[in-house]
């Protein structure tokens, strides 16, 4: 298993760094195959890992990474059933992705630089799901945020898309700054860097300490899952390729942070004011996140808002005591999320690289290859009842909606008014772009796409169709993901809800969902971009926080700056060197009068000297 696991790593890895180094000697077609065989390579191993062995908890060594006295640090990994089917989701995705974008990016002659950050990327990814150590997490960590950077800003050229990679680095750096308190803490407290050795101690710190590693993680995870306040970077990061954008939201960054904290959900746990602020969290996110989708035009920024949402229902799950929810559905987003972008890029490639949806149109009859695809990604996202999205948002509400503390019930009705207006947005994007009308696409305008493109989104869809089979919650296969998980701490099997809750909320939420679906078809069957009235600029904006950052964070800091470049240093501190300066050199010109080269001049001065010398000498002397 240590073999195979290393050569999971190595395989992305490999890719990414064989591209770096002589892509550019290489064929086009050579390179391409060299990024997809080093990730589909990773899914064989994390295929045949499972296979033999899935339902284990391992913990392999590599090799030592840093030894220092009794400190030591290894290239080590915790192979556990929770860790298992990440890797398995990741590798399955990212393989898809990186032969999409194959024929995505044909006519991109900067091929080389694209893959070998995309191999990277997936390489990162899988150190964050598989090391033990919590260093060699923060590694792969850091390497999914320079690989964000560096693939939103890929097109630098255009200022706005570079400095849309700098806000996603920035804003996430923020959130990286409290995991690596996070780090020093877990050290000093445990002697050591390892999730196995901690989640098995955990029990030996008190609620306070409990309490402050569960808020130093959430904000961790807020920068790197984009959940408020740290959310304003996600929707600007559509500025890269859509691959990247799939691949962001559906396998990688935007669900490491939710990954992390149900990795360490045993620390978390101790805490009820950190599960409160977490569940908290994760509940309000979901709502902010789907009225901000109800306004936005770009099909790409109403993913975007809708991945904001989504992992606010995983953040919820964890925040609720069942991470096994919360992971459900992070399974079942990074299917339909992945499939909407991958047909969201074949729809914008089509249109001629038009991402307004009101600009489309007729695209059900234009592009069905596409339409039927993204239909089930969009039934998927709403929570059609009985598809694989409804049934992991189902549990995550029902988890919050049990929950004894009575603030819950709040969080509960919060996410829930989230989960109807998902259905609103979802289908307002959909009947806009797909639905026939007179001032839509004509079939001269549609620009033919590469069948690759199309192909590639009929695995997703089936498995975004029937991923609910992992754990149905009734029948001979019920709960299947959370037994295949019971192993792994802290989770939860069975929710324990009487039959008559869980089914009234099932029954519930699906019947809602069929109205609120009914309801949206009538009133978006027709484009009505300004639908919202006085409150679409509030909606389109995401309530201004964009412009609150810019007008009280970052316009006051860069006048503070201003004060401190011009006023302290520039007429401070370094007018008052170069004063100093100044008076050296007109001290070194009066003596520079002494040296004229006359004799008689330095006859004088020895005098002089000699006088002061015995001056001084006499006066000594005489005290």
């Amino acid at each position: 298993m240590t073999v195979i696991l290393f050569i999971l790593l190595l395989f992305p890895l490999a890719g990414g760094v064989i591209n770096a180094v002589i892509g550019r000697l290489l064929p086009r077609r050579v390179s391409e195959v060299i990024a997809c065989l080093g990730v589909v390579g990773a899914f064989v191993m994390a295929a045949i890992a499972f296979g033999l062995g899935g339902w284990k908890s391992l913990h392999l060594i590599f090799f030592d990474w840093i030894k220092v006295g009794t400190f030591s640090a290894a290239f080590d990994v915790y192979y556990d059933p929770l860790a298992a089917v990440m890797i398995l989701m990741v590798t399955f995705v990212s393989s898809l992705i990186h032969i999409y974008s194959v024929a995505f990016m044909r006519e991109d002659t900067d091929y080389v630089r694209y893959f070998c950050y995309l191999n990277l990327f997936v390489f990162s990814m899988l150190v964050i799901a598989l090391a033990d150590s919590l260093l060699f997490v923060y590694l792969g960590w850091e390497g999914v945020g320079f690989c964000s950077y560096a693939l939103i800003g890929f097109w630098y050229t255009n200022l706005d898309y570079a400095l849309a990679g700098r806000k996603a680095f920035i804003l996430t750096r923020i959130g990286d700054v409290t995991f690596g308190i996070a780090l020093a803490l877990f050290f000093y407290f445990f002697h050591s860097f390892s999730l196995q050795y901690i989640n098995a101690h955990a029990t030996t710190l008190s609620v306070t300490m409990a309490t402050v590693f569960g808020l130093l993680l959430l904000w961790a995870a807020m920068g790197k899952s984009a959940q408020l306040p740290l959310t304003v970077w996600l929707p600007d990061a559509m500025a890269g390729p859509t691959p990247v954008s799939a691949l962001i939201h559906a396998a990688t960054m935007v669900t490491a942070g939710a990954y992390l904290l149900m990795r360490l959900f045993p620390v978390i746990h101790l805490s009820h004011m950190a599960m409160l602020v977490i569940a908290g969290t994760g509940a309000i996110t979901t709502l902010y996140a789907s009225f901000a989708a109800l306004a936005q035009v770009d099909i790409k920024k109403v993913l975007a808002y809708s991945t904001i949402s989504q992992v606010g229902y995983m953040i919820l799950g964890v925040g609720a005591g069942d991470f096994v929810g919360g992971f459900f559905h992070l399974l079942s987003h990074s299917f339909f999320k992945s499939l909407l972008f991958l047909g969201a890029g074949c729809i914008i490639q089509a249109c001629d690289e038009e991402h307004n949806i009101f600009k489309m149109g007729n695209l059900r009859r234009l592009l069905p290859h596409v339409y039927y695809p993204f239909l089930i990604g969009c039934l998927s996202l709403a929570a059609f009842p009985m598809i694989g999205g409804f049934l992991s948002k189902d549990r995550v509400l029902e988890a919050t909606f049990i929950h004894p503390a009575p603030i819950y019930k709040a969080f509960w009705a919060i996410a829930f008014l989230a989960a109807l207006l998902t259905v609103v947005y979802t289908f307002r994007m959909f009947f806009t772009a797909f639905l026939d009308r007179p001032d839509g696409r004509t079939a001269d305008e549609i620009k033919p796409i590469p069948r690759l493109m199309t192909v590639i989104l009929w695995p997703l869809a089936i498995l975004a169709f029937c991923d609910g089979l992992l754990n149905l919650p009734f029948g001979p296969i019920s709960n299947g993901l959370a037994k295949f998980l019971a192993a792994v701490p802290g989770a939860r099997v069975d929710l324990g809800a009487p039959a008559a809750v869980s089914w009234g909320l099932g029954l519930g939420d699906a019947a809602l969902v069929l109205v609120v679906l009914t309801l949206t078809y009538f009133v978006f069957r027709r484009p009505r971009p300004d639908f919202w009235g006085s409150l679409n600029e509030t909606l389109f904006t995401a309530f201004y926080l964009d412009w609150l950052y810019l007008n009280l964070i970052a316009r006051p800091y860069e006048r503070f700056a201003a004060v401190l470049w011009r006023d302290v240093d520039e007429r401070g501190i370094n007018a008052g060197f170069e004063n100093t300066a100044g008076g050296f050199k007109v001290l070194s010109s009066l003596m520079g009068l002494w040296t004229n080269g006359k004799l008689s001049t330095y006859l004088l001065m020895l005098l002089l000297g000699l006088t002061a010398m015995l001056t001084v000498l006499i006066l000594s002397w005489h005290w």
